[in-house]
């Protein structure tokens, strides 16, 4: 398990468009598409980079699905819009092929839409660098928040804490937003794998 730190992308900077296939229902969606579903004035967007097999995100899927019910809703009506986005090479790592990923999503009851960038393209519009990897804009689709769920790191090789698993950083980030704060600029990296990017 490498330990791979974000990049923690220049705040301001706009969302990228994508349109990406939701591996759960087989349909595709643009990021207009998710920003408008449920018919909702979205105070914000959070970009998610997860995959299946890493460590990392095993430890805090639930409270990700947590996140999910509590911002997005279960209709998708809530304030926050949420995708997540599995940009790893699935042919290296077939664990992270969209019929894993789906069963990741049902499993854990993810209410958002989750969505395979084959092309590895997305990943690095956002800067994304590892898994877990979070990107909170507000209305206006800038950058406000990128960093760690929250400082609870899972135990191998040495490393990790026993910390609960709380999404107090992220959380904390989006209530901001949904308040139309800006989160505190303070903010910490996200620590996980890193992406596994295709040979060039």
């Amino acid at each position: 398990m490498s330990r791979t730190e974000s990049t923690m992308a220049p705040l301001g900077f706009v969302a990228p468009a994508f349109r990406l296939q939701n591996v759960v229902t087989g349909t595709t969606l643009s990021l207009d598409e998710i920003l408008n579903a449920g018919s909702v004035n979205r105070a914000g967007l959070l970009v998610m980079f997860v995959c299946v097999h890493c460590p990392y995100v095993k430890h805090v899927e639930a409270e990700l699905g947590r996140i999910g019910r509590d911002y997005y809703g279960p209709a998708g009506d809530g304030p926050i819009a949420i995708a997540a986005v599995q940009s790893n090479d699935t042919e290296q790592y077939p664990e992270d092929a969209p019929g894993p990923m789906r069963d990741q999503a049902l499993r854990l009851g993810w209410t958002f839409p989750y969505l395979l960038d084959s092309t590895q393209e997305v990943a690095r519009a956002y800067h994304a660098a590892c898994t877990p990897d979070f990107f909170l804009f507000d209305a206006n689709l800038r950058l406000v928040y990128r960093g760690q769920l929250d400082d609870s790191r899972p135990r191998r090789n040495g490393f990790g804490n026993d910390e609960p698993v709380t999404g107090k950083d992220l959380r904390a980030a989006m209530e901001a937003v949904i308040a139309d704060r800006q989160p505190s600029p303070e903010q910490r990296c996200s620590i996980g794998c890193n992406i596994k990017w295709k040979a060039a």
